[in-house]
């Protein structure tokens, strides 16, 4: 049996692949399916391609199969296309270019003034990168659909249940001591996001973890003055780092646009996080806003916070160490990845992969 820890994202993708291969599978959550205490709830999280790194974005492409698997066999609509767009001179959307061109994937590098005459609720100072396949990924729906469909492929679900710790047994199996029923795995995927740094001590797990900073990040939505208007996802950086997509219903009632920061986040931990939005990002948001996007109404009409799990080079971790296979952290972008990193997962879990040297334990 293999047990996985955590239902987020990457744990329900685990789960799912493991069961869609006729394993048994207990899947183990703290809190009930889809709470927000972590990094996996909203409704809007971007897919895009665009990456300045080789190794990622061949890996967009494999996630991007996986993305049209996990619809077909859970029946929901987990993946919206609007393309997306790359700016920003710290961006380097000329070198972005370069690296899809080498992967063969369809990219255009436009000057400000042409990207202005596309999309005019945007104002553009240099030349703008844009790729078709990017869009919007539901985490809410990916969660509750992918752990569906596990359970009706055999997996045990137990929520409200806590991991406090493991033990080894003779045999080498291992037993989860939990807040309530034990269990009992022969392989267990700790999927566990935010509370890996405050877990692995605990487990047991004998491999040093890649340092970890956990941070609690703001998200705002802003009110699209056109409703009617096409926004693509976007990815800015310079004085700044930013990200924007649709906000799907995170939004509320009316289209709105989602904007953050991907940096500059308040150090916290998983269980002490006050999720009091910051008001100075909040203002340094409202104001790149107000000067970059006139298609927006300046004023968010929402806010919400999560929470990233940050490696020192921001790759993620994906390795097996003795009978535990450790889940992320995504370092802020790896949503995108969700059922490429189950697949991952399950291979580990099943001994049939050897990890990527960038996601390894011991890099």
């Amino acid at each position: 049996m293999i047990a996985v820890v955590g239902a987020g994202l990457m744990g329900a993708a685990t789960a799912w692949q493991l069961a869609r291969q006729g394993h048994e599978v207990t899947l183990v959550e703290a809190y009930d399916i889809g709470h927000k205490y972590g990094s996996s709830h909203g409704s809007s999280r971007i897919y895009r391609r665009a990456y300045a790194d080789p190794l990622y974005v061949r890996l967009t492409g494999e996630a991007r199969e996986l993305w049209q698997e996990l619809e077909h066999d859970t029946g929901a609509q987990l993946l919206r296309l609007t393309g997306g767009l790359d700016f920003g001179r710290a961006r380097d959307p000329e070198g972005i270019a370069d690296i899809l061109a080498a992967a063969a994937v369809p990219h255009e590098l436009l000057t400000a003034a042409e990207a202005a005459d596309r999309w005019p609720q945007f104002r553009f100072d240099g030349p703008v990168l844009h790729h078709p396949d990017a869009g919007t990924v539901d985490a809410d729906t990916t969660v509750a659909a992918a752990v569906r469909r596990a359970a009706e492929l055999g997996a045990h679900v137990l929520t409200g249940v806590r991991v406090t710790g493991a033990d080894i047994r003779d045999d080498g199996r291992v037993e989860l001591r939990t807040d309530g029923p034990a269990v009992v795995a022969d392989t267990v995927v700790i999927a566990s996001g935010a509370w890996l740094p405050q877990l692995a001590a605990p487990l047991g797990i004998s491999e040093p973890l890649p340092p970890l900073r956990v941070t609690q990040q703001q998200v705002f939505h802003f009110r699209r003055r056109d409703p009617s208007a096409t926004w693509p996802v976007f990815v800015h950086k310079d004085e700044l780092s930013l990200y924007g997509l649709p906000s799907g219903t995170d939004g509320g009632l009316f289209p709105a646009l989602k904007v953050a920061q991907h940096d500059e986040g308040t150090p916290t931990t998983a269980d002490t996080r006050t999720g009091a939005i910051d008001p100075a990002s909040r203002d340094k948001v409202t104001a790149w806003v107000e000067r970059t996007l006139p298609g927006l109404d300046p004023k968010p009409v929402a806010e919400a916070s999560c929470l990233y799990t940050t490696t020192p080079d921001e790759d993620f971790v994906l390795d097996r160490t003795g009978p535990f296979v450790v889940v992320s952290p995504c370092s802020g972008h790896g949503a995108k990845f969700t059922p490429l990193i189950g697949a991952m997962a399950a291979d580990l879990a099943q001994g049939r992969a050897e990890p990527h040297p960038r996601f390894a334990l011991n890099r």
